[in-house]
């Protein structure tokens, strides 16, 4: 037994010579606490974005005024905690235009998760072809490519995207592109890494022994095997673009109104906290929890990948 085995249980050993990394890895994701708190968090907002027209009574955007009698900034109206049943329920109060609050938190769900996954997703998708590439070509070509990636992971995030939105103009769909562009140096020098290891192995030789393509060697021999890191880094980043989308709405430079955005939310009632505590309250109970949920998740992963961790969980 090599000492490689000895570090994982016997059983283990055998799944790895008849499974895929990848396999194992989603098999002990299940066995992580912080995974399964994360999911079901994770997968109730899924459901609330789905059904989201089913569960708001209002439409999120269009003001009240005129419709029902209600006043600006009434507070929350539960008629099952007491509220007079002559008046309109309203879970949440509504905001200053008057517009329902408990509605645009439900349909902010949908915008916070679109916000996640396709800022994350086109990080993903270029910086993997990017690191894939120069860590396969390296030379001049490695450096170029490195150097270029080292002067935007120089920046802090935050202001480089802002400096972004400033070139390209304020709205949600800049914003989007702002976190991407972030985002892509992580990824592209995550996959290079995987690419510099993984490319003098012995099977990769023997693909290239046999004929196979470059094209072949890169994205059939090589890159499924970043795939688990590359889960891991997608997940914990998909809170921060979250997080970091919602920040840029605040100071108006995302999403903005009367889109139903949990940041802009906040930004527009920021004014409010101590008159009207429950506008903000809640949108960033919203936030909170939504991070929370990709952290937890993204821990689970990580420790899924560690078979010692994974050793350590069974014990």
């Amino acid at each position: 037994m090599t000492v490689q085995d000895a570090a994982v249980p016997q059983t283990e050993v055998q799944d790895y010579r008849n499974n895929s990394l990848l396999f194992l890895t989603f098999r002990r994701l299940f066995r992580q606490r912080n995974a399964q708190v994360g999911m079901v968090i994770l997968g109730f907002l899924v459901l609330v974005a789905i059904f989201a027209p089913a569960l708001a009574p209002y439409d999120p955007d269009r003001s009240l005024i005129g419709i029902e009698p209600v006043e600006k900034r009434a507070g929350p109206c539960i008629h099952a905690l007491g509220c007079p049943s002559d008046q309109p329920q309203h879970i949440m109060g509504v905001d200053g235009n008057v517009r329902d609050q408990y509605s645009r938190i439900i349909y902010g769900t949908r915008i916070s998760l679109f916000i996640g996954f396709s800022t994350i997703g086109l990080a993903v998708v270029v910086g993997t072809l990017i690191g894939a590439v120069s860590g396969y070509v390296g030379g001049w070509v490695d450096n170029v490519i490195m150097r270029f990636m080292d002067v935007i992971l120089a920046f802090p995030s935050f202001l480089l995207a802002i400096a972004i939105i400033t070139v390209l103009g304020r709205g949600l769909q800049n914003a989007l592109y702002a976190i991407a562009v972030v985002n892509i140096p992580v990824f592209a020098r995550l996959v290079r890494s995987s690419v510099l290891s993984i490319k003098e192995l012995e099977f990769v030789a023997a693909s290239r022994s046999l004929g196979a393509s470059p094209l072949r060697i890169l994205f059939v021999r090589i890159l499924p095997n970043a795939i688990p890191t590359l889960i891991v880094q997608a997940t914990l980043s998909i809170g921060a673009a979250i997080l970091e989308a919602a920040a840029l709405s605040f100071l108006g430079l995302g999403a903005q109104p009367p889109l139903a955005e949990w940041g802009t939310m906040l930004g527009s009632e920021r004014n409010q906290v101590f008159t009207s505590p429950h506008l903000v309250f809640f949108p960033g109970i919203a936030i909170m929890i939504t991070v929370l949920a990709f952290n937890l998740l993204g821990d689970g992963f990580r420790d899924a990948m560690d078979p010692r961790l994974a050793q350590l969980t069974k014990r």
